[in-house]
Formats: structure tokens, C-alpha cells, sequence
């Protein structure tokens, strides 16, 4: 579905690694965490709050929401809207979201 047309590691380009969950994730630093996951074959990123149904990021581009992860700790993260770091942890967003304060 979603494919890069040459992985990281087959060029000279610097690696970010984060980790996903209970995964390793690389990715090119620029990468968004959403293009990252897909990239490396992760489509699932959140649950719904009510039907607990699996959401992965849609738009791209900061309007639908649908690709909300916890990073490094913060809920509600558009994982289309922030780019990659090494060796942050982002987590699958399980039901509604948190508010924090």
C-alpha cells in the first residue's frame, strides 16, 4: 500500500530509529511518524473509543485525526504532524482521548 522506493538502509542517507510499541522502527530523519510507520508496514495507530475498531492515519496532512499516537509520554499527537527523533517511544493511542492538563 504505502512503500518507499528505496529503503533507508540501501542509501548513504542518515537512519533515525524510534521505537513503535514493542517494535524498532527505522526511518529518514525529515520522515513524519506517520510516513515512518507505513513506510515500515504499520497501518495500525490508534483504537476507536467505542468499537475499539483499528484507525491508521488518512489524510496526511493534520485534518482527520485519524492518526493519533502517544509520544514520548503525550497523548493526542498527530503522528502525520511530527517528525521523527531518535530513539523516541510512540505508543498505539487505545480508545477515547486523554486530556491532559
Amino acid at each position: 500500500m504505502f512503500k518507499r522506493l528505496s529503503p533507508p538502509e540501501a542509501t548513504n542517507e542518515a537512519v533515525v530509529t524510534f521505537h513503535f510499541d514493542e517494535q524498532t522502527v527505522t526511518a529518514r530523519p525529515g520522515d513524519t511518524v506517520a510516513a515512518a510507520l507505513l513506510t515500515s508496514g504499520i497501518s495500525i495507530c490508534r483504537s476507536t473509543p467505542v468499537s475499539n475498531a483499528p484507525r491508521a492515519p488518512y489524510c496526511m496532512m493534520g485534518v482527520c485525526f485519524e492518526c493519533l499516537v502517544e509520544v514520548d509520554g503525550n497523548p493526542n499527537v498527530q503522528a502525520c504532524q511530527v517528525e521523527v527523533r531518535d530513539g523516541m517511544h510512540v505508543h498505539t493511542q487505545q480508545g477515547a482521548r486523554r486530556l491532559t492538563s
